[in-house]
């Protein structure tokens, strides 16, 4: 049966992000970039990367559909959003009002707000509109040039529940153009009606709830939230280790706002260790000394008016930074992904290659995924098409150039 490719092109600038390193700082000087590209496209993957005069020249003998680009067009791989929480149901406007007068965390969940609103709504949600308001926002985030989003459960806190917001990702995903990779956060918090302690949460939930995971396939993914208001590392080792032995990949909500969870992120060879915004030069040094992806989250640190991650200081000790939404309805509700990485790349003085890594090939690293995030031969053909004349250009107007074709897995699922 006769392959069917695409071809196109002439692309401006191909920013291929080919032959960069996993971890440490990248100048700009290193970005591979073809000019007068094409992109030669076979089924779902790259086929070849070159000079479209030449590609054009060389496709005469295949079943090639040849798309002209008529304008000048900037292609970077399609984006990748590492850590996202947007299967919920409800608002906390009220928490946003509240923080910005002053309250405290403690006086807004005192009050009714903070992480079990959003668990008390997402309870009384039904399945089918957690499916919905999931591919409400996936769609939102794939025409802004995300083709790749993980998606967290988390405000369950009980079997059923979590398995309902599981489940409902799972739908998700085969409604939308988009990826929807899946995380498991049962470990967000202790649920105010458990009738245990922290350690008899998880151990229920990993007796009860991981063989069912296993079972429907419903994620490879196992997080937690360690932090003082949550759960501690002394509880969360034997919950994680039980996730290790049934081979599910570990990731970390770690160091937001104290530190310990990055340790144990080293510790249990976890493939991310998520916020870090508390982390200080011991955590950094061990960071970077490990293969755990420090993933970065801006729209955490714009909500609630708190300390950056600090990634300049990560790449500079020889760490990999990924940049991440963190779009939930409490702490992040903007769920803008290029505009928060300029933002990271302002206060942190992140080059333009760094904030690109940042959200292609190493924000795919922190989901243990290596067929994605540079637009070279063998990889997805994700990848998206701005309508400028240099790469500079979608960083320097922070997030307000948004592409104008968005391809995934060889297809185009959006234009302007």
């Amino acid at each position: 049966m006769t392959k069917k490719y695409k071809l196109i092109g002439p692309i401006t600038q191909l920013v291929s992000m080919e032959e960069l390193s996993a971890k440490g700082a990248i100048t700009d000087e290193q970005l591979s970039i073809v000019e007068n590209a094409g992109i030669l496209i076979e089924e779902d993957h790259i086929h070849t990367v070159g000079k479209f005069s030449d590609l054009k020249k060389q496709v005469d003998t295949l079943d090639t559909e040849i798309i002209e680009l008529q304008a000048s067009y900037i292609c970077t791989p399609g984006f990748i959003d590492a850590h996202t929480h947007i299967c919920f149901s409800g608002s906390r406007a009220k928490d946003y009002a509240m923080r910005n007068a002053g309250k405290s965390y403690l006086e807004i969940a005192e009050a009714g707000g903070g992480i079990w609103d959003t668990v008390t709504q997402t309870r009384k949600a039904e399945q089918q509109e957690l499916t919905c308001g999931t591919i409400k926002r996936a769609n939102k985030l794939l025409k802004k040039g995300i083709t790749t989003i993980e998606v967290k459960s988390g405000y369950g806190l009980s079997v059923p529940e979590e398995l309902k917001m599981l489940r409902a990702i799972k739908n998700a995903n085969q409604q939308t153009e988009a990826d929807l990779i899946p995380t498991c956060l049962a470990g967000h918090m202790l649920p105010k009606d458990f009738d245990g302690d922290h350690k008899e949460y998880l151990e229920a939930m990993s007796n009860s709830l991981f063989p069912i995971l296993k079972e429907e396939k419903l994620t490879n993914r196992i997080d937690a939230f360690i932090e003082k208001s949550a759960f501690l590392p002394t509880d969360i080792y034997p919950y994680f280790r039980k996730a290790k032995a049934l081979g599910f990949d570990i990731t970390v909500h770690a160091d937001q706002f104290s530190i310990g969870g990055s340790e144990v992120a080293v510790k249990m060879n976890a493939i991310s260790a998520d916020h870090l915004e508390a982390s200080t030069e011991d955590e950094i040094e061990m960071l970077a000394n490990s293969n755990v992806v420090s993933v970065a989250l801006p729209g955490a640190s714009i909500g609630l008016g708190c300390n950056f991650t600090p990634a300049r200081k990560i790449l500079n000790a020889g760490g990999s930074v990924a940049i991440a939404s963190d779009w939930n309805p409490g702490s992040a509700p903007m769920g803008d992904l290029l505009t928060q990485a300029c933002i990271l790349g302002t206060f942190e003085k992140l080059t333009n290659a760094e904030i690109m890594a940042g959200i292609t090939f190493r924000a795919a690293a922190a989901l243990n995924l290596s067929d994605r995030g540079r637009v070279i031969k063998g990889m997805l053909a994700d990848f998206n098409l701005f309508q400028t004349d240099h790469f500079n250009e979608i960083f320097y107007h922070q997030g307000k150039l948004v592409p104008t074709q968005v391809w995934k897995r060889g297809e185009l699922v959006y234009k302007q």
